[in-house]
């Protein structure tokens, strides 16, 4: 799996959201559950769902309670984003286990489904940017400034994309090794939040 093969996954798990463009809509994947794919596509998924969610939160005159529960539904996304990513390194990590590790081999700042995490991310902000600089109903500063951001935005995809495939090189020859770290979120374990733990005495 490279960059370019992975963009294409979130390309096509966007406009596969977007034909009803709906929260509670079910995943669309097409791949195979064994298939590397099927998670980088469902990865995707729960991210759109998730963008959405951040729009409607936002609506000053939301319903409190709703807010509420939509709050908590991103939580949830959130832990089930960092499972997924938490997935594909350990794909990765079996997948570049039979590397002989160079003496001087360095590690990365960050793994590589974390970096394919922002390449996820980015996708959807092209996605909406492009929207927003082709609004018919926009003003023409507006669509002015977009394809400007849009432009900013494109020029990070090449950057991130040309960054990520020469970590996938370097761990492939053995310049640079991986880690898989837990993310470790406490905020929705009983054990580790002080608040939900006070609820259980």
């Amino acid at each position: 799996m490279r960059s370019k093969e992975a963009y294409q996954i979130f390309e096509q798990s966007i406009a596969d959201y977007h034909k009803k463009d709906f929260i509670d809509a079910l995943s669309l994947n097409p791949y195979d559950k064994t298939d590397i794919k099927h998670v980088f596509y469902e990865k995707n998924w729960v991210d759109t769902v998730q963008w959405h969610l951040e729009d409607i939160i936002r609506d000053v005159d939301i319903d409190a309670q709703e807010a509420l529960k939509i709050k908590r539904r991103i939580d949830h996304s959130n832990q089930i984003r960092t499972d997924i990513v938490e997935n594909i390194d350990s794909f990765f990590l079996k997948h570049f286990q039979d590397v002989t590790i160079k003496p001087d081999a360095k590690i990365n700042t960050e793994s590589p489904a974390w970096a394919f995490d922002r390449l996820s991310i980015l996708a959807l902000k092209i996605y909406h940017m492009k929207e927003e600089a082709n609004r018919s109903d926009a003003s023409e500063n507006h669509k002015k400034a977009c394809h400007l951001k849009l432009m900013v935005l494109e020029e990070q995809r090449a950057d991130l994309t040309m960054a990520l495939d020469d970590l996938l090189n370097d761990i492939e020859k053995g310049n640079k090794y991986m880690k898989v770290y837990k993310q470790m979120k406490m905020y929705n374990d009983e054990s580790l939040n002080p608040v939900l733990r006070a609820r259980k005495k």
